[in-house]
C-alpha cells in the first residue's frame, strides 16, 4: 500500500467515525421544532414583560440554541433582555429581575456581574438575563453586554455545515475533558469553539492545525492586530479588540487538545468523543498504588469554603501552589500534587522524602568578605545548639537544628499560614483542619474516590 493509499484509508475511517458521532449529537427535526416552539414562547413572554416597563426594550435568543450549534439532549435556552443605554444600572437590574420572574414564574435569582433569573420552562433550563443595548461591544458596562454582539457575529458566519462541525468540536472537547470556561475546568468556551471552527473552516482543518500548534498561537479573525496577550492561545475577540476569548484556557488544556487532536487523526475512534469517568478507587486499591510507588502521601483536609466553583478553585490552586512550595523549600521533594473539593476540600501531595535529618547545613559567606563573614560567625559562635561555625572551602558553615524534620510537623504548624493561601481557604484552615499521612489518606476514598482514581491513573 502506498502512503497515499494509507492516507486515504485513514481519511475514510475518520469520516466513518465522524458520521457515527453525528448520528448521536445532531438534533432531529422533532427536537428542533420543540426547541423553536419553547424559545418563541419565552421570547414573546419576555418581550411583553420588558416593553410593559420600558417601551424601547426588546428580547432575543442567544447562545448555542440560537445558532444551531447545540448538541442533541441539551435543554438550555438563553434569553437576553436588552434595555436602552440611558437607563441607569439600578433600574436595569430591577426591570431585569421583574421581566425574569414574569417569564419564569417559578424561577430563582442568581448573580453574575448583576442579578438574573434562572428556572425551568416546559422541560428546558432557561436563563433570562438583562443587558444594555449598545452600538459597540467596546462600550460594554458588564461582560453580559458582549453576548448579543457575539451572537450576531457568529450567526452571520455559521452556515449549516460549519454549525454541524461546531457540534462535533464541542462533543470532542467534552469527550477529552476540556470543554467549559468555568474556572474549575479552564477549558474551551462555546464561543471560543465556534470561533475556532469558523477560523479554520471546519472541524477536521482545526484538528490538523492544532496538531502542529506552537504556542503562542495567535488568531485575529477581524485583523485588529493591536493588543498583546501572554496566553498560550490568543483569539482576539472580533467584537472587542482588547479581549482574548481564550484568556481562561490553561496551557495544560491547550496541550491536551493538541495531544488528542493527534490521537483522533492517527487512530480515529468514537471513544474520544465520549467522556470517560473512572470507577471510584477503593481504599485497598489506593493502598496498593501507594505501596507500588514507594512515596509518602500527605493530605490537608478541611471544610470546603461556601463559594461557587469560580471562586473556590482559583483559591484552591493558589493554596496548592503555596503548600507545595512550602514542602519543597523544606526538602520534602514533592512528586505530584492535586486539590479536590466537595463537602470537604483536600490538598493532596505525594512526597519523595517524608522525613529529614534533625540537622541541616547552613552556609555562610566567604571568609574573605570580612563584614558579612564576621557577622555570620558572631551570630553562631556562642550558640550551643549548632555545630560550628567551621570553614568548608572558603566560607563559614554551620549545621543547625532543622525547623521541621517531618512534613506533618510543618503542615500542623503555624508556618503553614505563611505559604500564600487563598483568603477563604486560609479562613477555613484557621477554623480547623486535619493532616493525613501515609495509609491514613485512604480515608479520602469515600468522598474523593473518582478524583483519586484519576490521580493514580493519569492521562493526558
Amino acid at each position: 500500500m502506498t502512503d497515499e493509499d494509507a492516507d486515504g484509508a485513514g481519511d475514510d475511517e475518520f469520516e466513518r467515525v465522524v458520521a457515527r458521532v453525528r448520528e448521536r449529537i445532531d438534533p432531529d427535526e422533532d427536537e428542533r421544532a420543540r426547541l423553536r416552539e419553547v424559545a418563541d414562547d419565552l421570547l414573546a413572554r419576555a418581550e411583553a414583560a420588558a416593553t410593559d416597563r420600558c417601551p424601547d426594550a426588546d428580547a432575543l435568543q442567544v447562545g448555542s440554541t440560537a445558532r444551531d450549534t447545540w448538541i442533541s439532549g441539551d435543554r438550555d435556552v438563553d434569553v437576553f433582555v436588552r434595555f436602552p443605554p440611558d437607563l441607569d444600572r439600578e433600574t436595569l437590574e430591577r426591570y431585569g429581575l421583574a421581566v425574569g420572574h414574569a417569564t419564569l414564574p417559578d424561577g430563582h435569582e442568581e448573580y453574575a456581574e448583576h442579578p438574573y433569573v434562572k428556572g425551568e420552562y416546559d422541560g428546558f433550563e432557561v436563563d433570562v438575563v438583562p443587558c444594555f443595548r449598545l452600538e459597540s461591544a467596546t462600550d460594554i458596562r458588564s461582560a453580559v453586554d458582549r453576548t448579543p454582539f457575539h451572537s450576531r457575529y457568529l450567526s452571520e458566519r455559521l452556515d449549516a455545515d460549519l454549525a454541524a462541525d461546531v457540534r462535533l468540536a464541542k462533543q470532542f472537547l467534552k469527550g477529552i475533558g476540556v470543554y467549559g470556561s468555568d474556572l474549575r475546568t479552564r477549558g474551551f468556551s462555546g464561543y471560543l469553539t465556534e470561533l475556532l471552527v469558523c477560523e479554520y473552516a471546519g472541524f477536521r482543518p482545526l484538528l490538523d492545525a492544532a496538531a502542529d500548534w506552537r504556542p503562542q498561537v495567535r488568531l485575529d479573525p477581524e485583523g485588529h492586530g493591536e493588543a498583546s496577550f501572554d496566553d498560550p492561545l490568543v483569539v482576539v475577540d472580533p467584537t472587542d479588540p482588547e479581549r482574548n476569548v481564550a484568556a481562561v484556557l490553561s496551557a495544560a488544556n491547550v496541550a491536551r487538545f493538541q495531544h488528542y487532536a493527534r490521537e483522533l487523526l492517527d487512530e480515529p475512534r468514537v471513544a474520544l468523543f465520549e467522556p470517560d469517568e473512572p470507577a471510584p478507587l477503593s481504599a485497598d486499591a489506593l493502598r496498593a498504588h501507594l505501596d507500588r510507588r514507594g512515596t509518602t502521601p500527605v493530605a490537608v483536609r478541611f471544610d470546603a469554603p461556601d463559594l461557587v466553583d469560580d471562586q473556590l478553585y482559583p483559591q484552591l490552586r493558589k493554596s496548592l501552589d503555596g503548600i507545595v512550595s512550602g514542602l519543597d523549600d523544606r526538602g520534602f521533594d514533592v512528586v505530584r500534587a492535586d486539590a479536590f473539593a466537595a463537602e470537604t476540600a483536600v490538598v493532596f501531595v505525594e512526597l519523595a522524602v517524608a522525613e529529614r535529618p534533625a540537622v541541616e547545613r547552613h552556609g555562610g559567606p566567604p571568609v574573605h568578605v570580612r563584614d558579612h563573614a564576621e557577622g555570620f560567625y558572631d551570630a553562631y559562635a556562642d550558640d550551643p545548639d549548632v555545630y560550628g561555625p567551621f570553614v568548608d572551602g572558603d566560607r563559614y558553615v554551620v549545621e543547625r537544628e532543622r525547623e521541621f524534620a517531618t512534613a506533618r510537623a510543618f503542615l500542623e504548624s503555624d508556618r503553614l499560614f505563611d505559604v500564600g493561601l487563598g483568603a477563604h481557604v486560609e479562613t477555613a484552615l484557621e477554623d480547623g483542619y486535619e493532616v493525613l499521612v501515609g495509609e491514613a489518606v485512604t480515608a479520602l476514598v469515600e468522598e474523593f474516590g473518582v478524583e483519586l482514581a484519576r490521580y493514580v491513573d493519569p492521562r493526558p
